[in-house]
């Protein structure tokens, strides 16, 4: 009898831990499309990542930068002090952007040019995201007003 409830434990323990490895699995399986690396425009142009990975850029619009295609797409330039990165974008962008403000967006990097499916810009005068911030500190170009 004791060797019976023994090995129904053991059973029981084994199918637990396999239960809580498939959950995790699929768990981590379901997430990957969902987490998106922020890269500054100095760590894109020195450590390009591949075509198919989705990510997200940040930094301030260069003055001068922002122009339309003839098909409608907004192109404009991004830069953190140390590289910029030519962006390209169709669609509408946020009120709020506009040159010399943090902006945000996300897509896929394609022959050194960032093809962007979301842009978002800061919402008013004081924020900034803190990666964009980070990103900036770590330039040594970004100056805290609060000094």
């Amino acid at each position: 009898m004791k060797s019976l409830r023994k090995k129904r434990r053991i059973q029981i323990i084994v199918m637990s831990f396999s239960a809580l490895a498939v959950s995790t699995a699929l768990i981590g399986y379901a997430m990957r499309d969902g987490i998106n690396y922020f890269r500054s425009p100095s760590q894109v142009v020195d450590m390009p990542p591949s075509e198919n990975e989705i990510f997200r850029i940040g930094g301030l619009v260069e003055e001068g930068s922002i122009r339309r295609s003839e098909t409608g797409d907004i192109l404009f330039r991004v830069g953190d002090g140390g590289a910029s990165v030519e962006i390209v974008f169709k669609g509408l962008l946020p009120d709020l952007f506009a040159e010399n403000q943090g902006m945000i967006g996300m897509g896929k990097l394609k022959d050194g040019v960032f093809i962007a499916s979301e842009i978002l810009a800061k919402h008013d005068e004081t924020y900034m995201p803190k990666e964009v911030i980070d990103a900036l500190k770590e330039q040594g170009i970004y100056q805290d007003g609060s000094n």
